[in-house]
């Protein structure tokens, strides 16, 4: 298979898989804070749709159009991490397939030795190519796909990517395996 095709593969189908976790949760759910530093799930997303936008499209001097203004200089810190009341999930989620979209448009578009610049970039690494900025994007659309399985998982217990990853157990089954797990743990390491 063709290098490209095969980078453009994993990059849709951890898209897929960021997306997916969202799926049947509540709109409050999906804005909840899971972690002390507040990430949440609605906020990968938007987060994972302003990478696609700057990495595959700025990047390559093919720019959106598409207004980003938490990512202006003035705009609050992590803004971009959170979804804030005025930006409903269907904002959010059109702007990632947005995203996704122009994404899908550079890559089509150029050779995997097409030349970049990446501004935000140490001097010394800013000269990429195409080739460089998908295999960055597509690891941080799983890093971020990977926080958003275990915001699921905390949220409601869904765990897993509903094509076998995951051991089948019932609920009683995986609370002792957790309970297996912790005594282990305080074995090694008592409190």
């Amino acid at each position: 298979m063709d290098p490209k095709a095969v980078l453009q593969r994993y990059l849709t189908e951890e898209r897929r898989n960021l997306l997916s976790r969202l799926d049947g949760l509540s709109e409050r759910d999906v804005r909840w804070p899971g972690t002390p530093t507040g990430t949440n799930l609605l906020g990968l997303v938007k987060h994972v749709a302003s990478i696609e936008l700057g990495y595959l499209g700025d990047v390559f001097d093919r720019p959106s159009g598409i207004p980003l203004p938490w990512l202006d200089d003035d705009a609050e810190p992590d803004a971009d991490l959170w979804a804030t009341a005025e930006e409903s999930r269907d904002d959010v989620l059109a702007l990632h397939h947005a995203a996704a979209a122009h994404a899908d448009a550079t890559i089509d578009a150029l050779d995997l030795d097409a030349p970049g610049v990446v501004p935000w970039w140490a001097p010394e690494r800013r000269q990429v190519t195409l080739q460089q900025v998908l295999v960055h994007v597509v690891a941080e659309t799983a890093h971020h796909a990977g926080h958003a399985d275990v915001l699921r998982e905390l949220l409601d217990g869904r765990a897993g990517d509903d094509r076998g990853n995951l051991t089948a157990r019932s609920p009683a089954e995986w609370a002792a395996h957790r309970r297996r797990l912790e005594a282990v743990a305080e074995a090694v390491a008592p409190s």
